[in-house]
């Protein structure tokens, strides 16, 4: 058995087996952040055991720094990396260990570590620059729903107690408000807890249930302007994926598995699964991707040059630039029309309220000023 590796401090320590940490959650950003320091450190010549240890031992305590000392100590030992890395594919996904197996048979680990830091980098960009135009929207959306709701259940029942003390005729629109507040104190827990219900129930069938799961991804790509989106972003990540993959050496059948296996959206999925049968039988990528009805055909066409030249990798990574900073653009722009959009939105509901409320107080005024 080979020596384990020396680490400073005390808490790197080796730890025996059965008091290891288990389970925990680690972040993506660590992840990427891994990976770019240990392709910096296999292009400058250093032994794989010696990176790992290296990064390990600056590691902070906790679940990925137990699965480090686990990768080192496997690798010390004579499991390749991928090997080892497959065993935690909480971190380490499919298209990594992959990649790095590619890497190890080619002998070009340093290359394929580069290039999977570069993808994950741009990953981790593209769902950063999404979270960060989501915020907005997100919490004038809440304040919004939390102060109408407030409104509704708490202020407007005030009013009616005024409005039954003087006996008046009430507006239209005064009348409507006053149901739609009786309802809502009224049956409470069926305003509130029917919305909250319906999300967790489709939370749970988006994890659970395949056909569910496939039927809100194949509605949500009909959508207008966000079916776009999508369809634009879903391809972007298809062709960044499958391109790398080729481009680490992995064989077009393999690459198309591994692609299949780490798509997130069921419509691409199937459509993957169809370019990969059709492409088993002998044919190229260019035509049947053209008939998943997913890709445009800028992209199909620009796969069949790739395939015919050679440069299928080049052809993909280039659409995949294209589309990113398409689907970059386009959200930015989503969201700068989404911001006046809720706002409005609001101001609406809110002067609807006033009107209704202050219609019937005026007359209340002006017969007590007859009076």
């Amino acid at each position: 058995m080979a020596a384990e590796p020396s680490r400073s401090g005390s808490d790197s320590g080796p730890r025996p087996a059965g008091k290891r940490k288990r389970g925990g959650r680690v972040k993506a950003d660590l992840v990427t952040d891994f990976t770019v320091q240990l392709a910096t450190l296999t292009e400058a010549g250093i032994p794989i055991v010696k990176s790992l240890t290296i990064l390990e031992g600056q590691m902070r305590p906790g679940p990925f720094k137990w699965v480090l000392q686990e990768l080192t100590e496997d690798v010390a030992g004579g499991t390749p990396l991928s090997e080892s890395m497959g065993k935690h594919p909480g971190c380490f996904d499919t298209l990594y260990s992959s990649m790095v197996r590619a890497g190890e048979a080619g002998g070009v680990l340093d290359r394929i570590l580069t290039r999977l830091a570069t993808f994950r980098e741009k990953a981790a960009t593209m769902r950063a620059k999404v979270k960060g135009a989501m915020i907005y929207p997100i919490v004038v959306s809440t304040v919004a729903i939390g102060v109408v709701a407030f409104v509704i259940a708490w202020v407007i029942p005030k009013f009616m107690e005024i409005f039954d003390s003087f006996n008046i005729a009430l507006p239209a629109a005064t009348q409507q408000l006053l149901n739609i507040s009786n309802v809502v104190v009224t049956y409470w827990y069926l305003v509130f807890g029917l919305p909250i219900a319906l999300v967790l129930l489709h939370g749970f069938l988006m994890r659970q249930n395949r056909g569910y799961r496939y039927q809100i991804h194949r509605i949500l790509l009909k959508l207008p302007i966000v079916g776009g989106l999508i369809r634009q972003s879903v391809t972007a990540s298809f062709s960044r994926t499958f391109g790398t993959l080729i481009q680490a050496g992995v064989p077009h059948l393999d690459a198309l598995e591994i692609v299949r296996d780490a798509t997130g959206n069921e419509v691409l999925l199937e459509g993957v699964e169809a370019i990969r049968r059709t492409v088993r039988e002998g044919e190229g990528i260019a035509r049947p991707m053209g008939e998943t009805g997913i890709f445009d055909d800028l992209v199909t066409n620009m796969v069949d040059v790739g395939e015919e030249t050679g440069e299928l990798d080049n052809m993909l990574l280039k659409v995949a630039d294209a589309y990113e900073v398409s689907v970059d653009r386009r959200v930015e722009s989503l969201f700068k029309l989404l911001e006046p959009a809720i706002l409005i939105v609001m101001a609406g509901f809110v002067g609807f309220i006033v009107v209704a409320l202050f219609l019937p107080l005026m007359e209340i005024m002006n017969s007590l000023g007859q009076g």
